[in-house]
């Protein structure tokens, strides 16, 4: 005999699929689809992760970084690194997928785009570069008691934007002009990185990707790491085991520490 469908092992599954159930179930399915969108859909995020560092005392990609006419230049030992970051483009975009990738990853950081760029433009970080060497050239000078008039100080880091190169472009100029004033190197012989933005009165500003800027400068060697005072939590994020943080709020601060190292004084940390 044919089953009957109104028998009750047929009726249950039709009671389980009520019009409620149903419309969970569906709503369920549009979720699950909706999800999956936003994780490939795009976000104005960009992705970040440890760039090059350029020794300023020595060359980056082919060319001397500074060249200094109108006064005796010294020979130097060791290194000041102008430490970097690399970044996904101005006009990209990253998905919620990639983004959760690169936040389980402590080589790389995932910042709002605007923080990256805040112009959204590749020339903003040239001009701000440009500003920062002036003003790297013009502290380093007035705290050698020189006059930009006879002295001229080019700077060439190639490809490197934004102002964070300011600090080390003016340790870099005082080593090369005067050293440690006592006859030796600032460096003291070390390869020491850093970064920080500098106004015209050594005033040493905070900068973005610290944390990646530390990771960069550990791969090429430098066991010294000068960071504005103010970032010193974000420095202290996975910093390498061998990289000291010494924190500064000026270019004197960066001076004194320098010294201090060299002759075995007190050095501040983070």
């Amino acid at each position: 005999m044919p089953a009957d469908p109104t028998a009750p092992a047929a009726r249950s599954l039709a009671d389980r699929l009520t019009p409620r159930r149903r419309a969970l179930g569906l709503c369920g399915a549009v979720l699950a689809a909706l999800v999956l969108v936003a994780a490939f859909a795009p976000l104005p995020f960009t992705k970040t992760w440890p760039g090059s560092t350029a020794d300023a005392l020595g060359s980056y990609q082919g060319a001397q970084v500074l060249t200094i006419t109108g006064a005796p230049v010294r020979g130097t030992t060791g290194s000041l690194r102008v430490t970097t970051i690399l970044a996904t483009g101005p006009k990209d975009s990253i998905s919620l997928y990639q983004a959760l990738s690169a936040w389980a990853d402590p080589k790389v950081a995932v910042l709002p785009r605007d923080s990256v760029y805040p112009q959204g433009t590749i020339t903003q970080a040239q001009h701000e570069m440009t500003q920062a060497q002036d003003s790297a050239t013009t502290v380093a000078l007035d705290y050698l008691h020189l006059s930009s008039d006879q002295v001229k100080v080019t700077v060439d880091l190639g490809d490197i934007g934004g102002p964070s190169g300011g600090q080390m472009l003016s340790l870099a100029i005082i080593d090369k002009l005067a050293g440690d004033g006592q006859g030796g190197d600032l460096t003291g012989g070390r390869n020491i990185a850093g970064t920080g933005t500098i106004d015209d009165s050594g005033t040493i500003g905070a900068v973005g990707g610290v944390a990646l800027k530390t990771q960069a400068a550990a791969r090429d060697g430098a066991t010294v790491f000068l960071v504005p005072r103010g970032e010193c939590a974000d420095a202290k994020v996975n910093t390498p085991a061998q990289l000291r943080l010494i924190p500064v709020t000026t270019l004197n601060d960066s001076l004194a520490a320098l010294r201090a190292l060299n002759s075995g004084g007190a050095v501040p940390s983070c």
